[in-house]
């Protein structure tokens, strides 16, 4: 089962054409990396996928990306709802400066959804494993955690709101190499819930996490496919290039 489909994807930034024609079908509840040198267009296909491109002025955006039946490029689609579905952590943790409860609670707000909100507290805390060290510091800042902790805690704040689709650009990129292993454990854990897509410089953490990768090249999705086909039988030698570290 899918969960986006994406199909003769274009985007510009201005006059340049950031993506080329991408075409890709990212698997519900499975892990998909997309890896490729800086600037080849990772991070702005991730953005398509919840419109956060739209936020930049100037951007024109061509092709379909079919997400619950839909094509969230259409201008009716609703943002409010696609971005509750489609959640966004970001490379650098942005805990907000609030409490730790507050900072859960903001998104559910936003949305209008007050019902029940020590229990959803607790579930998202727990999701991101952070409950039995928080529970008694629900009211101190969120600026008082560890660089880690900030990081589970903005995973938990996107939980928090239900969604289907969990987006990650860089998201271990701060962090150093024993917080980095302990966010993947995490990741492996909510993919039994949730599908997740990660842009990752890192290739040893695509190779340790994924199930499918997809390789960019200046806009271009060169391959796609299984993570164990793609680093040891790639099929484009563009691929088995960067694999290897010859690329550039």
């Amino acid at each position: 089962m899918n969960a986006i489909e994406v199909k003769e994807l274009n985007f510009w930034y201005g006059s340049f054409q950031a993506l080329k024609d991408i075409n890709a079908n990212f698997k519900e509840k499975k892990i998909t990396a997309i890896i490729g040198p800086s600037g080849c267009g990772k991070s702005t296909l991730l953005r398509v996928f919840n419109r956060m491109n739209d936020l930049i002025e100037g951007v024109t955006t061509r092709g379909e990306v079919i997400i619950n039946g839909q094509n969230i490029l259409n201008k009716d689609i609703d943002l409010v709802k696609l971005r509750r579905d489609v959640g966004m952590v970001f490379q650098r943790p942005n805990p907000f400066p609030l409490s730790i409860y507050e900072n859960i609670v903001f998104g559910l707000k936003i949305h209008g959804l007050k019902d029940n909100l020590n229990e959803v507290v607790e579930k998202s805390l727990k999701a991101v494993f952070l409950w039995d060290n928080l529970k008694d510091r629900l009211h101190q800042s969120a600026l008082s955690l560890s660089l880690e902790q900030k990081q589970r805690l903005c995973i938990a704040r996107v939980l928090a709101v239900r969604p289907r689709i969990l987006l990650m650009d860089e998201p271990c990129s701060a962090l150093d190499p024993q917080a980095t292993l302990r966010i993947e454990e995490l990741m492996r854990e909510l993919k039994n819930n949730y599908t997740i897509i990660i842009v990752t410089h890192n290739m040893q953490q695509a190779a340790r996490i994924s199930d499918e990768v997809g390789f960019m090249l200046l806009g271009e999705l060169v391959e796609f496919g299984k993570t164990e086909e793609i680093f040891t039988r790639p099929k484009d030698k563009r691929t088995e290039d960067y694999i290897s570290g010859r690329y550039g």
